[in-house]
């Protein structure tokens, strides 16, 4: 009973002492909690986000599970879109205890606020400040929560990938938000090879006349692809007065950033001017999804705005989503504080204490001291509000970024489609693949029609060339030999083939292209292919025309355009022609090839006279006449008028593979003679590029080229091997001059010039078979939009047969007499019928040793007597015996056995009777 009474007691004061730490915490906590916000009631973030900050204390406050006992009370304070006067609204709350700001609006205030927030521990919460490097390392306690402009960019590149650009001018308004918004564009648009050639800045305090010079600026460059990223203000300035200067007609492709978006949802309708400045626009605006509780909300709106009508009607943007999410937020997060023991105090920073007079009161700023606890708790909410599910990832951003693209036309604007960085561009909204694997394949990436500026539904280029005077610097290399490709002349007057496929080409295109042509090299060597195309790389010239091949390391360098010649390297050597004489009928097959059929033949008639002999009487016979057989049946199987009957299953089976053999040998022999007799042949003592590889004599080729390196780097041929031309005399005097007189055994060159080359001189072929592919092609920078257009234009001129009439025009000749000759045809190898006679020799050798075991078995029947009789003998003696039974015609030794075996019979019945004649 003590026990019991004593567990009670001790129940009673832990009670007592529960409670009174829970009314100890109870009475520290606040009745009314002091939040500030800063924004400028005059934009279109601004008045939307103070009518939806206003709505959502109203709904925290008379939320009965939220905050119990404890009500929110946010002062707002219109910055009136200074920035001096925001920052000045931020410190005078930091001297309340003020627990968070919501805001700055803009990113350029919040950069210095968010420096006193670190000192002072009081979080800012911005639904709209979206600059990137806004990070949460530099600046703790900044949380954003709307997007990042990070995610915004990323999208943009997306969309000019998707649609095939590769240069962007970016318009943008020279502080924190537009730079640093552009340099995360320029590092997205780098990842997909794409890059920003031109950023035109805005000064914050920008005039109608600086506008307009800056435009023109634009207008003269190359790229047609416009990212704006301003704000609203400065942004429908830029399109008033670039539809002015004619720059939203057709080609051109605009982008603005979510300004517009937010713009056109706040503000709706526009003007007819203002609509008209921006047909064709795209745009982005940040993605929420559909919801109870958004749809709820914009039920609600129309109550909420009906008494902020004296301007004109005020719609909802992402922006007042963010904006009222940001209070349910900060109230979760108070929340959340509270229950973790936390409670709300300040102090003084005894640093600004030291500074204390003037009339700038710093030291009446005060330190929250939760501000630490209070900023976790803000990270680590995780709850669903207007703008769709909230919660932080590791670097302080809003989870599942995502965005709208709109098409700005008629008195609107249409979605296209949608970005998220989980999905890429899609149709299809980004929650339905929000449980998936994240998909960017190409055939995932889809976007609804476009109506681009000049109500066209076509594609714009993305690029025109600039309206600046400035000629194409194009380069081409001034040949020595064979300047049927290319020729400069005395007053830098250029013809060949290669130049009139290029400007074949560029009559093609749908738009013209200044150039002009500058010659590289010094008219005494060829110049180097690849010193020409690295110069391209080096901004000399913007082009390179000519006889380029396109090898691996140039296209390093630069893009090159289709191939518009098909070439390759060949080996060229002297070759002399092949007369027919007495001995030709040997030629088709090599001396080891006939040693083998002679071979085969012998062993053939040898192995069917064996499996024949002791069965067929055409195979028997004396000795001399056996032989004779044996040639002769093998010889006349080659015409197959062998006389002898096969009678044995085994030599049919020999005579049948045989045969087959024959067929193909006879077939072979014919066809090659009847090439070696009937095309005129030549011969050369090289054989191809192995030949070459496996010799240690000189080799030309041609200087400039890029075959020295070929052979030397990839074939291991020796340097010292290698002797350059500049001329196709060269070439001709050296090859006949060959090694021994100071020439070189064979010449190594692209298929193009050795045609050209051969055409006029018979005593050279090109022997063995082209070793590379390769292609000539005209070079220009990487990513050159001019690259797909030429290239299309080389392909319209193959089909429409111009290209083969150019070709025609500059390098067909007159064949010379021994073009239709050939090269000495190879003998026929054995390694191509070993095969066959592995066949052959299987089926034979099997035919045998089936024999022989047969041969075995009858011996062992039929001569019993002379089994026993050997054993006792000599090894040669019962090889004699055994020979002798093969020897013998398979019928007397079967007649033999038999008398053999009735003799045997008759004498054990005389015994049978002897013996009972006895007994009797």
């Amino acid at each position: 009973m003590k026990i019991f009474w004593l567990m009670v007691l001790m129940i009673f004061y832990k009670e007592l002492f529960l409670y009174g730490i829970i009314t100890t915490h109870a009475s520290t906590i606040p009745k009314v909690i002091n939040i500030g916000a800063v924004i400028s009631f005059e934009s279109s973030i601004g008045k939307v986000a103070k009518l939806a900050i206003e709505a959502a204390i109203k709904d925290v406050n008379s939320d009965p599970t939220t905050l119990v006992g404890t009500k929110l009370n946010v002062t707002i304070q219109d910055s009136n879109r200074s920035g001096i006067l925001a920052i000045a609204q931020a410190l005078k709350f930091m001297e309340t205890e003020t627990v968070a700001i919501i805001g700055p609006q803009d990113s350029v205030t919040a950069h210095v606020v968010s420096h006193v927030s670190k000192e002072l521990q009081v979080p800012l919460l911005s639904f709209s400040a979206s600059d990137p490097t806004l990070s949460s390392l530099q600046f703790p306690y900044f949380v954003r929560t709307c997007l990042s402009d990070l995610y915004q960019m990323a999208a943009i590149a997306e969309i000019i990938d998707y649609y095939g650009w590769r240069e962007v001018i970016a318009i943008y308004e020279d502080d924190e938000h537009g730079r640093n918004g552009i340099a995360s564009l320029g590092d997205k648009l780098a990842a997909k090879r794409c890059k920003i050639t031109f950023k035109a800045r805005l000064s914050p305090t920008a005039t109608k006349d600086e506008i307009t010079d800056l435009l023109v600026k634009v207008a003269l460059s190359e790229s047609r692809i416009l990212v704006v990223h301003t704000s609203e203000r400065w942004g429908i300035e830029v399109f008033h007065i670039a539809h002015y200067l004619g720059m939203v007609g057709s080609g051109y492709v605009w982008i603005a950033t979510d300004w517009l978006s937010t713009l056109l949802d706040t503000n709706s309708p526009l003007s007819e001017d203002e609509m008209e400045d921006i047909q064709g626009v795209l745009s982005l605006r940040m993605h929420t999804p559909d919801s109870v509780l958004r749809s709820r909300f914009v039920s609600r709106w129309k109550n909420l705005t009906s008494v902020e009508k004296s301007n004109g009607p005020i719609g909802l943007n992402p922006y007042g989503l963010y904006a009222y999410d940001t209070v349910w937020l900060l109230a979760h997060a108070i929340d959340s504080l509270f229950r973790q023991g936390g409670n709300i105090s300040f102090s003084k920073d005894s640093r600004l204490a030291e500074i204390r007079g003037g009339e700038l009161h710093l030291d009446a700023l005060n330190i929250f001291d939760e501000g630490n606890m209070f900023l976790r708790s803000v990270l680590q909410v995780n709850m669903t509000g207007l703008s769709g599910p909230i919660k932080f990832n590791s670097d302080g951003d809003l989870m599942d970024p995502a965005y709208e693209l709109i098409n700005v036309g008629g008195t609107g604007y249409r979605r296209i489609g949608y970005w998220s960085n989980h999905s890429g561009i899609s149709v299809v909204p980004p929650e339905v693949f929000a449980k998936k694997q994240p998909n960017h394949s190409s055939s995932n990436q889809t976007l609804h029609s476009v109506i681009w500026p000049g109500q066209t539904s076509q594609k714009p280029r993305g690029w025109v060339f600039p309206n600046n005077g400035r000629h194409l610097k194009i380069g081409i290399p001034h040949r020595v030999s064979f300047r049927e490709f290319v020729s400069v002349t005395g007053n830098d007057a250029v013809t060949g083939f290669c130049i009139d496929v290029f400007t074949a080409a560029l009559n093609l295109l749908p738009y013209a292209v200044p150039y002009k042509f500058f010659p590289f090299g010094d008219g005494r060597n060829n110049p180097s292919g690849t010193e020409l195309v690295r110069l391209i790389t080096a901004g000399v010239y913007d082009a390179a025309i000519g006889d380029i091949t396109i090898i691996t390391n140039r296209t390093r360098m630069v893009d090159f355009t289709q191939p518009y010649v098909e070439s390759g390297l060949v080996v060229v050597a002297p070759v002399w022609q092949l007369n027919s004489n007495e001995w030709a009928f040997l030629r088709p097959f090599s001396p080891l090839m006939w040693g083998v059929i002679a071979v085969f033949f012998l062993a053939v008639g040898a192995i069917v006279w064996t499996l024949e002999h002791r069965q067929n009487d055409d195979f028997r016979g004396p000795p001399k006449r056996q032989v004779v057989t044996i040639f002769w049946f093998s010889f006349s199987t080659m015409f197959f008028a062998h006389r002898e009957n096969v009678v044995s299953s085994l030599g049919r089976l020999v005579i049948i593979v045989w045969l087959f053999v024959v067929f193909i040998i006879n077939s072979s022999y014919t066809a090659s003679l009847t090439s070696i007799l009937t095309v005129q042949q030549l011969s050369s003592p090289i054989e191809g590029i192995n030949s070459l590889k496996s010799s240690n004599d000189p080799i030309g080729y041609q200087h400039g080229s890029f075959v020295r390196n070929y052979l030397v780097d990839e074939l291991n041929i020796d340097e010292s091997r290698l002797v350059p031309f500049n001329s196709a005399e060269e070439f001709a005097k050296a090859l006949k001059d060959g090694p021994h007189k100071g020439g070189v055994v064979a010449v190594v060159d692209e298929r193009a010039y050795i045609e050209l080359f051969l055409s006029t001189r018979c005593e050279f072929s090109i022997v063995g078979k082209e070793f590379t592919k390769n292609g000539w092609g005209f070079a220009f920078p990487r990513d050159s939009p001019l690259v797909e257009d030429i290239s299309t234009a080389i392909l319209k001129l193959s089909e429409s047969g111009d290209l083969q009439r150019i070709h025609d025009k500059w390098l067909l000749r007159s064949a010379c007499t021994l073009q239709g000759a050939k090269l000495e045809v190879d003998r026929l190898q054995l390694k191509s019928f070993w095969g066959l006679f592995l066949l052959c020799g299987l089926a034979s050798l099997a035919a045998l040793f089936i024999y022989l075991i047969q041969m075995v078995r009858q011996f062992s029947r039929h001569c019993p007597e002379d089994i026993e009789s050997s054993t006792r003998s000599s090894r040669s003696t019962r090889i004699q015996t055994f020979l002798s039974f093969v020897d013998e015609k398979e019928e007397e030794v079967k007649g033999r056995s038999k008398r053999r075996h009735i003799e045997r019979t008759s004498d054990r019945k005389d015994e049978d009777r002897l013996s009972n004649a006895g007994s009797n």
